[in-house]
């Protein structure tokens, strides 16, 4: 029997590799164009190797998404009810048919893959250019991305056998593009040790005006009625993603308590968790901006609540696509997830494909059927993207067009004059379309938008951001010193903050945490400080404006933590 096996798979083998059968493929994707910021540079060399990932489908997406409504929107009878990773398992779980019929093709051509997700859905293989071409009848070639100078290798089609096409929803790297980018890249307004403390004096429901123009964690408190008593629940935690070689720094996070906090200890630090050979080098030559912007505003604002720097390494990351899918999953390994992951990284969502990003978003819509949020940085790009300024249509954020994650955007000023930050990405998907909870609020706005912009974007698109905060000139300490930052990845992370401590009165009361945010947040708009001020910009237009209620610049508005703690615990 083993031998009649073994003899079997070595006729297939001979089958798929032979040109005389290459009718037996069926195209899979199809890129039609190279993305505008990428050049092509020739064929990718014969024995480069590629960790090919192969995502099969989902056993019960549908069934997944109507758990995953039931358990976050307030009034279901099974609202808070979140699942465990093994019955999450058993609507992300591909099915036996289509592992078997996926490990035999590979068996065929001697290779044996590895499971790369917690729910199996996820197999991977490593494999060298010339048999990724003869597997896939494909043609990978190299690619440079302008901007950076990396290089990536991708084939603009790919196809497979005719067979596996109920089984494989998507193959990467093939013809989705793009690579980690901060989204919060604005430039650093200050550099200096000697900038002058901040008037931290808080009168009651007043906020310093320092903070018009410098941004603390006193100012966010004092915004945005953040309190400053200390959580008491350790298994409520928020977890920071880092990527890009972007680490965070003990001594700097010390220093920026001792000047910004000094009611906290000086001993108050954040977890570390890795994966793909990630680390988090510490000195002043390996501070991070992001990375310190990132936990000096979730350790420093979300006091007392626990939180975990996650540093993702270059080890076999190929794009924004693989380390966001790989620390998904890696979070997603634990029997209990942390209930808050704030991410401040993000690219264009026309370099993906329509399959990769469905898959990494069916990631996010079982985290939060496991009773975690999901926040990221809407992006920095306006309306435009990473796109040049002459862009005809606007470009969306990935993966801002998700919806089942929450975006955030960004403001200045002071409450009640925010004003929306004109390089707050936001806008419509072109992948996603409008999910039922936020659909009156869109149609609200569009009806008062009119004819501006038409045809420049997917009026029926999910549209985002959803929620919004400060995101301008913020203090943080970097390799000593004290710089000023902006961008909305100064806006995930403080929403975030506020998420965990909602969250940790929550869990102090005996309630579930809020898991996935959207349905409660747009079922409640009045627990923001509405943002009609403002618009962002982008391929030559004004972008979108800001209006009453929801707008695609800064969402819902920015938290009003005293509101949202209360309608939580009334939910």
């Amino acid at each position: 029997m083993v031998a009649t096996s073994i003899f079997f798979l070595s006729l297939l083998s001979l089958a798929v590799a032979s040109p005389a059968l290459r009718s037996n493929f069926l195209l899979h994707d199809k890129r039609e164009q190279i993305p505008s910021s990428f050049t092509r540079v020739g064929p990718a060399p014969a024995d480069t190797t590629i960790k090919l990932r192969i995502g099969l489908f989902s056993k019960d997406i549908a069934g997944l998404e109507d758990t995953l409504y039931a358990v976050s929107t307030p009034g279901s009878a099974r609202y808070g009810q979140h699942l465990s990773l093994e019955q999450a398992k058993a609507f992300m779980e591909p099915t036996t048919d289509s592992v078997n019929a996926v490990t035999t093709w590979l068996a065929s051509h001697d290779l044996k893959p590895t499971v790369a997700s917690p729910y199996g859905e996820w197999l991977t293989v490593e494999v060298p250019v010339s048999k990724a071409n003869e597997m896939l009848n494909a043609n990978y070639e190299t690619f440079t991305h302008t901007e950076s100078g990396l290089q990536i290798t991708r084939t603009l089609e790919y196809s497979l056998p005719a067979d596996l096409h109920a089984s494989v929803e998507a193959i990467h790297p093939a013809t989705g593009f793009g690579r980690p980018l901060g989204a919060g890249r604005a430039p650093v307004v200050t550099a200096t040790s000697s900038r002058p403390p901040v008037n931290t004096t808080i009168l009651p429901d007043a906020v310093p005006a320092s903070c018009a123009t410098t941004v603390t964690p006193a100012c966010l408190q004092a915004m945005y009625g953040i309190p400053t008593t200390l959580a008491t629940q350790k298994s409520n935690s928020i977890a920071v993603a880092g990527f890009i070689e972007q680490f965070a720094q003990t001594a700097d996070l010390k220093t920026f308590l001792g000047r910004f906090r000094t009611d906290l200890s000086s001993s108050t630090t954040f977890a570390l968790r890795t994966f793909d050979g990630g680390v988090n080098t510490q000195g002043a030559r390996d501070a991070g901006i992001e990375a310190n912007l990132d936990i000096q505003y979730t350790v420093g604002v979300a006091s007392g609540v626990p939180v975990t720097f996650v540093s993702g390494g270059e080890q076999f990351q190929d794009g924004a696509l693989e380390g966001f899918l790989d620390i998904i999953n890696n979070l997603s390994e634990l029997a209990t997830v942390p209930q808050v992951l704030t991410t401040s990284y993000g690219e264009d969502e026309p370099d993906q494909t329509a399959a990769n990003f469905q898959k990494l978003c069916n990631a996010y819509m079982a985290y939060g059927t496991r009773g975690g949020s999901v926040l990221f940085a809407s992006g920095d790009g306006g309306v435009a993207g990473g796109q040049s300024q002459t862009c005809t249509n606007f470009i969306p954020a990935f993966p801002s067009g998700c919806p089942f994650m929450t975006s955030v955007g960004a403001v200045s000023g002071i409450p009640p004059s925010e004003t929306a930050a004109s390089f707050s990405s936001g806008g419509f998907s072109a992948v996603f379309t409008q999910p039922s909870y936020q659909a009156s609020a869109v149609s609200t706005y569009l009806t008062a938008l009119g004819s501006t912009n038409s045809g420049k974007f997917t009026r029926t698109g999910r549209a985002f951001p959803d929620v919004s905060a400060q995101g301008v000139d913020f203090d943080i300490v970097n390799a000593g010193a004290v710089e000023g930052v902006s961008g909305t990845s100064c806006s995930s992370p403080t929403f975030a903050s506020v998420i965990g401590l909602v969250n940790d009165r929550l869990v102090a009361a005996g309630k579930p945490p809020l898991g996935f945010l959207n349905p409660f947040f747009y079922a409640n708009p009045s627990i923001f400080n509405d943002v009609t001020l403002g618009h962002n910009t982008g391929c030559n237009t004004n972008g979108f404006p800001a209006r009453a209620g929801w707008d695609p610049v800064t969402g819902l508005g920015t938290p009003n933590f005293p509101a949202i703690l209360a309608a939580a615990l009334a939910a």
